[in-house]
């Protein structure tokens, strides 16, 4: 029976209080830099290492990270508000206290149709959920539909994400932005939900579907931390060092991402919209308000 000798074991030297503080510190300069933003995300941040105090690509680290994350929240030196989780959802039912409850609340809700004299019909799709939360309130700003695949997305996603885009476009071109890592697998998964949905729609319409991020381009500009890939992976061989889409800056992602859905908007709707948006909320206020008098 083999046994480990406790003079052959190699132990990690654990972060003096210091060394604590300082990634701490960077933690916090990361998401008042940018917020909100995945636990994930201030992770890949942090593997920088340019850093004072890097932390290394491993399951470890990233443990070692969310677990500083989790006591400057609870000790109120992080807001709870700049950590975005899309992986976890409560399921609620609303309830009203009479009908011009509902209408007040409702008012709230209203949105304009941003992309009703549009030439494309735009959605944004991306790799993992950990993604979707930082890019979710941008998609919802623009009012354009957002489908987290969770890696190789699932026949159903695909299937009903066609139906959908079948009867939203209206005959018009789709467009689809597609946000993933740069890795042997990354680079293969929205070619599969590209094939799904061309497969799905075939040629009664036309498919544009275009990877905003990771790009090989994009890891130069912006000089993005890599790690090499596993020498177990033989797909995509020409990729030798691979990129998770979180080492991407938050606030850098959400600018490509807005930049290129806004091309596709006719010019000012955005701004046009807004107004309608609140001239038609404060009607239906005034509707409330007459109920109540009623």
């Amino acid at each position: 029976m083999n046994a480990y000798r406790p003079s052959t074991i190699k132990k990690r030297a654990r972060r003096t209080q210091g060394r604590v503080a300082q990634l701490d510190q960077q933690i916090l300069d990361v998401l008042r830099e940018d917020h909100p933003q995945s636990v994930r995300h201030v992770f890949y941040r942090l593997t920088d290492p340019r850093l004072s105090e890097p932390v290394e690509k491993s399951d470890r680290a990233y443990r070692h990270v969310q677990h500083r994350i989790v006591e400057l929240r609870r000790t109120e030196i992080l807001p709870y508000g700049w950590i975005s989780d899309a992986t976890r959802r409560g399921y609620f039912v609303n309830t009203f206290s009479d009908a011009s409850d509902f209408v007040r609340r409702m008012a709230g809700m209203y949105r304009g149709d941003l992309w009703r004299s549009a030439e494309h019909y735009v959605e944004v799709w991306c790799e993992s959920r950990s993604i979707a939360g930082v890019i979710g309130d941008i998609c919802e700003e623009l009012a354009v539909s957002l489908y987290p695949a969770g890696g190789f997305s699932s026949l159903t996603l695909v299937y009903e994400a066609a139906n959908s885009i079948k009867a939203e476009s209206a005959g018009r071109p789709v467009t689809v932005f597609y946000v993933g890592d740069y890795d042997p697998a990354g680079v293969l998964i929205d070619k599969s939900i590209e094939r799904g949905l061309r497969g799905h729609l075939r040629d009664e319409f036309e498919l544009n579907f275009i990877r905003v991020g990771i790009t090989p381009e994009q890891i130069e500009q912006y000089d993005l931390p890599r790690k090499p890939r596993k020498d177990s992976d033989k797909r995509v061989l020409h990729i030798s060092g691979t990129v998770e889409a979180e080492a991407m800056p938050a606030h850098i992602l959400r600018g490509l991402l807005r930049e290129r859905v806004e091309a596709l908007l006719p010019e000012g709707a955005l701004a046009a919209t807004l107004v309608a948006e609140e001239s038609e909320r404060q009607g239906l206020i005034r509707i409330a308000d007459a109920m109540v008098s009623a």
